[in-house]
Formats: structure tokens, C-alpha cells, sequence
């Protein structure tokens, strides 16, 4: 059964406590009517991609929901929306941003150098027979 089967009047959610004392403002609010989506959102960021980051933080808490809810773990939830995620978006098509780009360059660079000093370790101390057949192929 969905939210909006049995609803013929729209039902806003409450704006949090916090949201009210700290003050704010809203990015983005999503509604179903007759198992239509409807979105309000503003361009709130410079870079879109920080939309990926808000989207993921979405994500988590919305897994966290179903969980407390008992028909899910957190996992499963948070399983089941990435993979419909990914799906409707056409995961194939995803490709890197040039500012993402460049963070996946770094972090594989970073990764190789903090790999680099384990391995130069685990050489060392390789018993010298293994390493002469190593050096023989």
C-alpha cells in the first residue's frame, strides 16, 4: 500500500524542532500525490555535486527510519534504495566530474603511497630462499 492511497488532502511534514530554533533554510521538499512525485528544490549549492553528498546523507537517515521501523536492517534498507538508485539513474551513464576526477586521483595516490611502505616492509622480511627464487624467475 502506498502513503498516498488513502489520502485526499496533502499532508506536510512537521519542520524540525532544531530547523525552528537554529533557523535555516529549505533545499528541498518531495511530495506523492496519486503515486506522482512532486519536487520543490533551489540551486542551494555552487556545485552540484554537493547535491551527491546531501542525497547520500537522505539516504542514510531514511534507512535509518525503515530500521527503527522494524521491517528492515539498516543495511537492507540502505541497500535496496542505492540499488534503486542506481538503477533509475542508469548507472552506466554516471561518469566522473572533473573536480571528482581529480579527488579519485589523489585518493589513489594516496592509497599507493600509504600501500607502498607495507609492502617494502613485507619484502623484508621474506626469507632469503624465497627471494632468490623470486629473483632466479
Amino acid at each position: 500500500m502506498s502513503v498516498t492511497d488513502e489520502k485526499t488532502t496533502y499532508e506536510a511534514l512537521d519542520i524540525p524542532g532544531d530547523a525552528r530554533e537554529r533557523g535555516g533554510v529549505e533545499i528541498l521538499r518531495a511530495g506523492m500525490m496519486s503515486d506522482e512525485l512532486f519536487v520543490a528544490a533551489r540551486p542551494a549549492f555552487d556545485d552540484p555535486g554537493l547535491w551527491g553528498e546531501v542525497l547520500a546523507d537522505v539516504t542514510r537517515r531514511i534507512s535509518r527510519l525503515y530500521a527503527a521501523d522494524g521491517k528492515y536492517t539498516y543495511k537492507d534498507a540502505l541497500v535496496a534504495i542505492e540499488s534503486a538508485f542506481a538503477a533509475n539513474l542508469g548507472a552506466p551513464i554516471l561518469q566522473k566530474t572533473p573536480r571528482r576526477a581529480k579527488r579519485g586521483k589523489a585518493r589513489a595516490q594516496t592509497r599507493a603511497m600509504t600501500r607502498a611502505k607495507p609492502r617494502a616492509k613485507a619484502r623484508a622480511k621474506t626469507p632469503a630462499k624465497k627471494t632468490a627464487k623470486r629473483k632466479a624467475r
